[in-house]
């Protein structure tokens, strides 16, 4: 588990695979600190795990999944990328709950400014978009954000020159791709909510007597 609160900003030193996967290796520092092999370190929100370490490296697998739903396939040598180690016991929890499994993209289709702070408006699919919520929480290449706007092809996030300044979005453009988790609970809530509508009729018991006296209740 993860808080969406980027620790550094790696660099893409390599990436090797045969186009269906890949292994990436990420010039890091802060986050190799107490980190073994074995270990997850999120990737700009992608939760991998680190198959080899150096001084000032690390090494992960991305198998053809986590390609054909993420934008790691857009990465390049040189690459910027946002780096968090899995949330230990104990550490405070300053963003929000980020598993590091990202449901889908989001292109970014606007960048403007306004005093301070750098307004992203960010188009996703519908069903990225029906668990965003205004005011809500939203991951976006790793970064705990909040949803400022939502509309009917897109959200707009509003960010803050610190949040800029220590992780990659200060080097992205319009066009650029970037990954998108919802937030956890939003999504446990709607599964829930639909869960009666997808389970077939002949299987909703239901709270019964039966049901009781057959699990030892009565």
């Amino acid at each position: 588990m993860f808080t969406g609160i980027v620790e550094e900003t790696g660099t893409v030193l390599s990436i090797t695979g045969d186009g269906i996967s890949a292994c990436l290796s990420i010039r890091a520092d802060k986050v190799l600190e107490g980190t073994k092999i074995g270990d997850s370190i999120a990737v700009s929100g992608v939760c991998l795990t680190v198959t080899k370490l150096g001084t000032d490296y690390f090494t992960a697998d991305v198998m053809a999944e986590t390609l054909r739903r993420t934008a790691l396939g857009e990465l390049r040598t040189g690459s910027p990328v946002n780096l968090e180690r899995a949330l230990a016991a104990g550490d405070r929890m300053g963003g929000h709950i980020v598993s590091g499994h990202i449901d889908g993209t989001g292109k970014i289709l606007s960048i403007r400014k306004e005093a301070n702070a750098v307004w992203y408006r960010i188009g996703a699919d519908a069903s990225i978009l029906r668990l965003v919520v205004e005011k809500g929480s939203i991951a976006i290449d790793g970064i705990s954000l909040t949803v400022a706007s939502v509309e009917d092809d897109s959200f707009q996030v509003s960010v803050i020159p610190h949040t800029r300044e220590v992780t990659s979005l200060s080097k992205k453009e319009t066009g650029d791709t970037v990954n998108l988790e919802n937030d956890v609970i939003g999504k446990y809530v709607e599964r829930l909510l639909h869960f009666d509508r997808e389970t077939p009729a002949e299987n909703k018991k239901g709270i019964t007597m039966e049901f009781l006296a057959e699990h030892g209740m009565l």
